[in-house]
């Protein structure tokens, strides 16, 4: 397992600190008890494929692995969006909301619209033109996400994307995660009948115990711990991050 171990920690040099935190680490958790079962109940020492199989596939499967997080992550965020009124880097800009002091909104407002090249919406835009208006806020979070992207200058910011993005994606693959955790525990279940009446000492009924007790954690910590409000406090914390990175550019435009 060792070289194993070694080979996974040089292959994450090839992805950046947000994909191995916001992609890779979901999709591993959603296969855990599918990989517990491959690395447990294949015998391995009678494979001389085993090097090759860690070095060649490995980087393809972390790719595949969280471009699949990702895309399931993808496909629940507009829900989540309508869930709440919409995207928090939008609605948190709105007049009405009191998530942030309007005094500052008034003035990022203006240093945005400088920076989109747009007029900044009114408080009567906002209500009798919402759509125009969001789109304003929308443009000027796309400004600010372009701008904060160095990642030892926003720090907070950046850890409070990847939390989101971990937990948006863990919420994506949670029931094809749940599928196939019902899947292994059926061929597990099959594996212990066919072996019946257990030898409690043999290497094979062991393995197979500790891969049922691995999918039981796992099931239980996607029913309990990966919930929706959860995605939606992290995708607030994110937005109100992402707005209030707008500070630094004033301060360094009156710096400047």
């Amino acid at each position: 397992m060792s070289t194993f171990g070694n080979t996974g920690a040089s292959m994450l040099k090839f992805f950046d600190a947000y994909t191995v935190r916001a992609r890779f680490i979901p999709a591993i958790l959603g296969v855990a008890p599918a990989l517990a079962a491959v690395f447990l109940l294949i015998p391995w020492k009678d494979f001389d494929l085993y090097v090759v199989i860690t070095t060649i596939a490995t980087l393809g499967l972390l790719y595949a692995l969280s471009d699949w997080a990702r895309k399931q992550g993808q496909a629940i965020e507009p829900g989540l969006y309508n869930a709440i009124g919409g995207k928090p880097s939008i609605t948190m800009m709105h007049r009405s909301d009191n998530t942030l002091d309007p005094l500052s909104k008034d003035r990022y407002r203006t240093f945005l619209a400088t920076k989109i090249k747009q007029a900044e919406p009114t408080e009567a835009d906002e209500q009798d033109a919402p759509a125009l208006a969001d789109a304003f806020y929308e443009l000027a979070g796309t400004w600010l996400r372009t701008n904060t992207r160095d990642t030892k200058k926003f720090p907070i910011l950046f850890n409070e994307n990847c939390a989101y993005g971990f937990r948006r994606n863990l919420l994506g693959v949670k029931w094809p995660a749940l599928a196939l955790n019902a899947l292994v525990v059926l061929i597990c279940s099959a594996v212990l009948w066919c072996a019946w009446p257990l030898n409690m000492s043999s290497n094979m009924a062991k393995r197979v115990l500790v891969v049922l007790i691995v999918a039981a954690a796992h099931a239980l910590y996607f029913l309990l711990g990966v919930k929706k409000r959860n995605v939606i406090a992290a995708a607030r914390t994110y937005g109100r991050e992402l707005i209030l990175s707008t500070e630094a550019f004033i301060k360094g435009r009156r710096t400047g």
